[in-house]
């Protein structure tokens, strides 16, 4: 077990040594968790960069930043890229995905639906907009959506 500090206290610290090393390598700090599983306590940072990431940038980047980590308690430390499934929630995640096939859970029916496929024409704090199939727009209150995500098509993805 590495360091003495609370989990909170714990992951801010982590947050700032791993953007800073994420920076210097041209990397993404995407997220950082630290959460208690079967095994220990686990650290996870989440890197990423334009045009994704490797094992070999995970492992460049674990190896720089657990020497750092003295001051941090965990158990267990993962590096990862987010996964290209993870949910949209901020701006920038909305910049990557603009105009991306998307679904939009809702926490409760709208037209009798809670699940809208379309492309990503907007997302901010108050509302997010889907361009339908038809070409209309439909705007959910950001209250609303439970989760936002985008759609990936391996076939598509293979051919290009």
């Amino acid at each position: 077990m590495k360091g003495k500090q609370p989990e909170n206290a714990g992951k801010q610290t982590a947050q700032a040594i791993a953007e800073r090393i994420a920076a210097q390598q041209t990397l993404e700090l995407v997220e950082v968790t630290l959460r208690k599983e079967s095994q220990g306590l686990t650290l996870c940072l989440y890197i990423d960069k334009p045009d994704g990431v490797t094992l070999n940038d995970c492992e460049r980047f674990h190896r720089a930043v657990q020497p750092e980590l003295d001051s941090v308690t965990y158990d267990y430390l993962e590096v990862s890229s987010p996964g290209v499934d993870r949910p949209i929630q901020d701006p920038r995640g909305f910049e990557k995905n603009r105009d991306a096939r998307v679904e939009v859970k809702l926490y409760a029916p709208v037209d009798g639906v809670k699940r809208y496929e379309g492309r990503l024409a907007n997302m901010d704090d108050g509302s997010v907009t889907l361009r339908l199939e038809n070409g209309s727009e439909k705007t959910f209150p950001r209250k609303a959506v439970a989760l936002v995500k985008p759609i990936i098509d391996f076939e598509e993805e293979h051919e290009r």
